[in-house]
């Protein structure tokens, strides 16, 4: 079995922008289960810019998988906000080089004129709190997809 690629079907690389409150929820649920090292967060105070690289679970592609019985795909993803004032974390240690992080959802809390913070939930009560000037998120797919360690989708109880 070969790793899937774009070129075998009709996909093509996810690029989703979020520039509104009510754009979040939607790259929330692209984004929930992304596992990432810690070591692959990275911010530019300079240039004022927040960039996540992860793997991400492929949720637009789960019903057709588990329909055709083929496996579940992940694919490698970039996160990046720009307009960043200022990071902080909750719950983990950046000097821990080997901790690989799971994301379980973003929130935008809106302030005045545009700014606010957005934060990113982890798994284990950890999490990142970005404050921005404007929510600028984009979310570009790097990769092939590739199936899943796992060879499973992510649970949740309901």
């Amino acid at each position: 079995m070969t790793d899937a690629r774009f070129e075998d079907g009709d996909d093509r690389p996810l690029r989703m922008i979020a520039q509104a409150p009510d754009d979040v929820p939607v790259m929330a649920a692209l984004l929930q289960d992304a596992v990432f090292p810690i070591t692959e967060m990275r911010r530019d105070a300079k240039r004022r810019q927040f960039a996540l690289l992860l793997n991400r679970f492929r949720w637009e592609d789960r019903a057709a998988a588990a329909r055709e019985n083929r496996a579940f795909e992940r694919v490698q993803s970039l996160l990046v906000v720009q307009d960043v004032l200022g990071v902080q974390t909750q719950g983990i240690d950046r000097g821990e080089k080997d901790t690989v992080l799971s994301l379980l959802t973003l929130d935008f809390a809106p302030g005045e004129d545009g700014a606010g913070v957005l934060t990113l939930t982890l798994a284990g009560d950890g999490a990142v709190a970005l404050r921005v000037e404007t929510l600028d998120l984009t979310l570009t797919d790097v990769t092939r997809p590739y199936r899943a360690p796992s060879g499973k989708a992510p649970q949740h109880p309901v």
